[in-house]
């Protein structure tokens, strides 16, 4: 074949095609939606122009073959946040089941932030990018690029890590509340309900911003000292003095603690006791409760009275 009878293509500027996103685009698309329909692979039907969500309005809102409501979001720019949190908002303000977002650049994190979208259950997703291309003169004709959509395998991954999520919670509540059932020592064991979180302890009797309590992991417990005063000065202070008399605590505990200073970004300060066994390890369950029942029982006898000294 004789290489002039090939045409070139080449891009047109989107707004040499579409001078008004509102104005042009849309109208364009609402009659004429049946090109996105062929690369979404969805049937778009009943499409309808600035559809209101609460106080706001949705591009077009169209329905899907099978019933299911769609909103598409047009935007012939880069993406950004505000039309990200349009596309979130539109979608459950029309209990839809299908978010389209269509632009003319892609940001690397908002095609991250929609393939994350994708894990959960709220809806379908998809980033479609438009161009405008000439071959020789021809007219302009756009072409639709799906960038990200929902993707069956991430769904599921999404799903696995929600279950994995939920049976941690559980495990974790039995943990503590098996504890609490069987310890009744210290005396705020009476005050505290079992949870799902990692974590629990009391201030009773402590200065505001210091808690004594529990952490569990999966094969890891410990008993420990929370400070977070408010500001990094008088966390570090308070830590500080304890650190002063540290041979006298770990002497009084019978054991040496771990004194972990500020991690960078925080300014809480710790000290606590490791015990082997977690959340996972059910048939040490009692074993676990009973080492750090006791070691709270010395914890706290040692470190109370500093605290209120050093206070």
């Amino acid at each position: 074949m004789n290489s002039s009878t090939i045409g070139k293509v080449r891009t047109v500027p989107l707004r040499d095609v579409w001078p008004h996103e509102a104005h042009d685009f849309t109208i364009w698309l609402e009659q004429n939606c049946d090109r996105l329909s062929r690369r979404l692979g969805i049937k778009l039907e009943n499409v309808r122009r600035e559809q209101a969500a609460g106080s706001f309005s949705v591009d077009l809102v169209a329905e899907s073959e099978d019933g299911k409501v769609v909103v598409i979001e047009n935007q012939l720019e880069r993406t950004n946040h505000d039309h990200l949190g349009k596309l979130i908002t539109y979608l459950a303000m029309r209990q839809a089941e299908i978010a389209v977002w269509i632009v003319s650049e892609v940001r690397h994190e908002h095609a991250q932030a929609i393939s994350k979208l994708n894990e959960g259950n709220i809806g379908d997703f998809y980033l479609v990018i438009v161009e405008a291309i000439r071959i020789d003169d021809s007219l302009p004709a756009p072409i639709f690029t799906i960038i990200t959509g929902p993707d069956i395998e991430a769904r599921e991954v999404g799903d696995a890590k929600r279950k994995d999520l939920v049976g941690r919670q559980i495990k974790r509540r039995e943990f503590w509340e098996r504890l609490l059932s069987q310890h009744k020592t210290p005396d705020w064991h009476s005050s505290i309900s079992a949870r799902t979180s990692n974590w629990f302890g009391t201030s009773r009797g402590l200065p505001s911003g210091i808690y004594l309590g529990y952490r569990v992991r999966r094969h890891e417990s410990q008993v420990e000292l929370l400070i977070d005063l408010g500001t990094e000065e008088s966390t570090g202070q308070m830590f500080q003095k304890l650190l002063d008399v540290k041979n006298e605590i770990e002497i009084g505990c019978g054991e040496r603690l771990h004194w972990q200073p500020a991690e960078e970004g925080r300014r809480s300060r710790r000290l606590f006791r490791i015990v082997d066994g977690g959340w996972r390890d059910e048939q040490m369950w009692d074993q676990i409760h009973q080492e750090l029942v006791a070691v709270m029982i010395r914890f706290e006898a040692e470190i109370r009275p500093r605290i209120s000294h050093a206070n």
